[in-house]
């Protein structure tokens, strides 16, 4: 694959930072690279991955040859995803402004969540913009359950809808139910087996691209993690959080500063 022409004089504006968030496995990664291979000859693209203790995802990204491999870098979080997205963002904010400058001029740099729930979203210190990422797989009612990221996020996926049939989901229920908890927001059911929805998600991918350019378009802030839960006689600065991640542990605590 060719890479991109780095001759080109520097963007008025830098790269729109993208961040993709969702459920484990979910299809982050497909979705990722979806963007990657339709828009890799058009774009000069960068991506930020984060898995806790692994770079599973990048190896799976630069395993695709989606984009030459030294334009996927990997952050190892080492805590659960959204520490780094959204409670302390220095690793990601640092990967990103170093693969910005090594590649300038960069026109979009997608960063990659962990697997997390469905409170997990960006800070909008970190990213310009956020696509939140639920899968027919994961049940019909998953996106009336709401939540941050499905009802704030700049754009809901609901991803894999090649597989509704085989999990006895309703798609456009399921993208009813999604448009009415984003009170109208935008719900993109897509497959990366059907070209013509790729097509729709690249569409948006540029269009949010050229509202950041022209100044447009402001960072919001989807909105707080769920409440933090405190076991008895627990410091005040030693929180236990009370939902699940599927990275092996299901409690852990997270030291806030």
């Amino acid at each position: 694959m060719p890479d991109h022409d780095t001759s080109r004089p520097p963007t008025a504006t830098r790269a729109l930072r993208l961040g993709v968030a969702g459920p484990v496995g979910t299809g982050k990664s497909s979705l990722i690279a979806s963007i990657c291979r339709s828009m890799a000859n058009e774009l000069s693209i960068a991506v930020i991955t984060n898995d806790i203790y692994t770079d599973e995802d990048a190896r799976f990204l630069r395993s695709a040859g989606v984009l030459p491999a030294d334009r996927i870098r990997a952050v190892e979080t080492g805590a659960c995803p959204h520490t780094a997205i959204r409670d302390d963002i220095t690793a990601n904010l640092l990967a990103v402004e170093d693969i910005e400058r090594d590649f300038d001029p960069v026109d979009l740099v997608l960063v990659e969540s962990g697997g997390d729930n469905l409170t997990a979203t960006f800070s909008p210190a970190l990213v310009d913009a956020q696509i939140f990422v639920l899968d027919v797989a994961g049940g019909g009612d998953v996106a009336r359950k709401g939540g941050p990221g499905i009802a704030r996020a700049d754009l809901l996926v609901i991803n894999k809808i090649d597989l509704a049939p085989h999990v006895d989901v309703d798609v456009e229920q399921m993208v009813a139910d999604a448009t009415a908890a984003r009170h109208g927001g935008p719900v993109l059911p897509i497959s990366r087996h059907r070209a013509e929805t790729v097509d729709q998600l690249t569409a948006w991918v540029r269009w949010m691209r050229s509202e950041h350019s022209a100044g447009h378009h402001t960072p919001t802030d989807p909105g707080p993690m769920a409440p933090h839960f405190h076991a008895p006689g627990e410091s005040e600065t030693h929180h236990h959080h009370d939902h699940d991640h599927h990275d092996g542990e299901t409690e852990h605590g997270v030291l806030h500063r």
